[in-house]
């Protein structure tokens, strides 16, 4: 049985190859669709990301290393009637030794433009599915806490003693993708 995870609540892995869901509902007659893109941040101890390809998102689908994979994006936030919207698959045993922390955030697309804002969207969670068993581990939903909010910090998985756990991390941010890009790397994106 899936474990209902508070925010700031912490859990271990024990797993290898795991997916990491994100979903969402937009509310209807903003004007836009909400496109919502879920990334990750591979971190090392000096909590930045080595290279510029250990920053995993929908241009960029495999870390280096092939131990993150995302499926693609779902501009229209459509999908999760019937699934995630989005979700990254995280083979653990794959992690290059450099990397101590996958930080996953989700940022409104645009969302200053077309005045969106998670008071907009509900129904949003991340979830954590065993691969081989397909069953949901654990699952974090947001709840009503965020209101102006275009970015948040899902959660995270972090490196401890050798051995994975998971947060659900719930951190709201007024801010875009480029802020956290600033926030975990100090190299030059290209796009």
């Amino acid at each position: 049985m899936a474990i209902n995870l508070q925010k700031g609540q912490k859990i271990d892995i024990g797993l290898s190859k795991i997916t990491v869901g994100l979903g969402w509902d937009p509310n209807e007659g903003t004007g836009f669709d909400f496109d919502l893109d879920a990334s990750a941040f591979m971190i090392d101890s000096n909590r930045l990301i080595p290279v510029e390809e250990y920053f995993i998102f929908y241009g960029n689908t495999d870390s280096p290393d092939q131990a993150l994979h995302h499926t693609g994006d779902d501009p229209t936030g459509g999908n999760s009637a019937t699934g995630d919207d989005e979700s990254i698959q995280v083979d653990l045993s794959k992690v290059d030794a450099n990397i101590q922390e996958i930080l996953f955030v989700v940022t409104i697309h645009d969302a200053i433009t077309r005045k969106q804002n998670y008071g907009q969207v509900r129904n949003s969670y991340i979830r954590i599915v065993d691969d081989n068993s397909g069953e949901e581990v654990a699952k974090y939903e947001l709840g009503e806490d965020f209101s102006i909010e275009t970015g948040v910090e899902f959660g995270r998985l972090y490196k401890r003693e050798g051995k994975w756990k998971f947060e659900a991390s719930g951190i709201g941010y007024r801010e875009d993708l480029s802020f956290f890009l600033s926030k975990y790397f100090k190299g030059q994106i290209i796009k």
